[in-house]
């Protein structure tokens, strides 16, 4: 319920409205809190919470002092502090195998559900459909207020039921690792695998997003450079190392001298929709308090000063930055940049010796790889792929993920691998017996 809940935020509020929404996220933080709390997790100890995590969380409180708009300021503390109890409950109450299941559960339903949706507006609707507690605008309606716009026998961009196509790709893409990752690994029948991981594919094909794609290319290199780790002895990964470096080095210089023909291939603008004007507006304010920032709020209150006005796409305001590095720059300044880079590259780190290192129980022989390591890799690199141009990494479903990675890698890596490749189709592991070093 709580990958559903977050990962489908925008289609939640659409379907129920703002006032509920805020009803269900409010017993979905209770429940998930109620739940840490009658489990009682036997690993969970504070310090095994990634330090750099209170770090941001503290300076984010911290800027309420200075804040330019502070009772937003604290709302969106609020809301931050809130997520991130939900994915530290995830992360000590579920097994790795466990969050596997249930990321794949939650983006089955989203995934099906939206192309029904979408389906079912083209077949009975026949004409783009906004939510149903929205007024209707006098004259033309923009076309960024539409919960799904009846492209899907024109082939999209859909929507889904989370309303934009950058976010619906995402979650295919989100839908095509982890739907991947449980057919390799035997983890569901082939037919059933096989069918899901088509519906990611479709799903990509349909959002047209390029940004997404951009992360499909992205996500499919971490892939090749995991499996061909895997093949390396620890020592023997400085080549590995080297090709990564200049894959970046070459993305690097592609998006900078090359960005016209690339994005021309993709058959967007080279401002990637507009964003450099607002990464341009952005930066001025950056300029104006660039060490402690404007205070944190999250998603951008654009009723007040400095978002007021800021930037307008399709005659709506603009409600982030389009870049999670630019955002934390600009309400939280350098020193919020300091905090949270470290939170995002040991999290990186930990995730990919997870993914290439055999695991060990102890002083024995390493057991062999686990198909299933794999996943919080590939999901890590697909979310900072995403933070260049949306800065869903900072809240919400991108918070969840980035958290719940930060917290179990950190504490799983001090202690014997309790995961290796599940047995067929399971639910929840019988524990092993082991010496808690904690």
């Amino acid at each position: 319920m709580v990958f559903v809940f977050l990962l489908g935020a925008n289609g939640v509020r659409n379907l129920v409205g703002l006032p509920t929404y805020f009803v269900l996220a409010g017993i979905v933080v209770v429940s998930s809190v109620w739940v840490f709390l009658v489990v009682r997790p036997e690993r969970y100890r504070w310090y095994r919470i990634p330090a750099p995590l209170y770090w941001f969380l503290g300076w984010a409180a911290l800027s309420i002092i200075w804040s330019a708009y502070r009772f937003e300021s604290v709302l969106g503390v609020f809301a931050q502090l809130a997520t991130t109890a939900v994915a530290i409950s995830l992360a000590f109450v579920l097994t790795w195998h466990e969050l596997l299941r249930t990321l794949a559960t939650a983006l089955r339903y989203l995934i099906g559900l939206s192309l029904l949706f979408e389906l079912w507006v083209s077949l009975f609707v026949r004409e783009p459909l906004m939510p149903w507690w929205l007024e209707q605008p006098e004259g033309q309606t923009l076309k960024i207020l539409f919960w799904s716009r009846d492209l899907l026998f024109s082939g999209g961009p859909i929507q889904g039921l989370v309303a934009s196509s950058v976010l619906f790709g995402f979650l295919g893409l989100l839908g095509l690792i982890v739907f991947g990752i449980q057919l390799r690994a035997t983890l569901v029948r082939p037919a059933v695998g096989w069918f899901w991981v088509g519906m990611a594919v479709l799903t990509l094909a349909l959002t047209r997003s390029a940004t997404v794609w951009v992360a499909l290319v992205a996500v499919m290199l971490a892939l090749g450079l995991a499996l061909w780790a895997r093949r390396l002895r620890a020592d023997r990964r400085a080549p590995l190392y080297l090709t990564a470096g200049a894959m970046i080095a070459v993305a690097v210089a592609l998006a900078i001298f090359a960005r016209d023909a690339l994005f021309g291939l993709l058959g967007k603008s080279s401002d990637m929709t507009g964003r450099a004007e607002t990464w341009e507006k952005v930066w001025e304010l950056v300029q104006q308090h660039p060490v402690v920032g404007w205070g944190w709020v999250s998603y951008w209150p654009t009723w007040v000063a400095p978002f007021e006005g800021l930037d307008t796409k399709a005659g709506l305001p603009v409600p982030s930055a389009h870049n999670a590095w630019l955002d934390v720059w600009f309400q939280l300044g350098i020193i919020g940049i300091l905090v949270f880079a470290p939170l995002v590259v040991l999290t990186l780190w930990r995730v990919w010796f997870r993914a290439v290192d055999q695991p060990r129980r102890g002083p024995g022989p390493a057991l062999p790889y686990a198909t299933s390591a794999l996943w919080p890799w590939l999901v890590i690199v697909a979310l900072l792929v995403q933070s260049i141009t949306e800065s869903r990494i900072l809240i919400e479903s991108g918070w969840l993920l980035l958290v719940i990675l930060a917290v179990k890698t950190r504490y799983d890596f001090e202690l014997p691998a309790l995961d290796t490749e599940p047995t067929k189709r399971p639910w929840r592991q019988v524990p092993i017996p082991r010496t808690d070093r904690g």
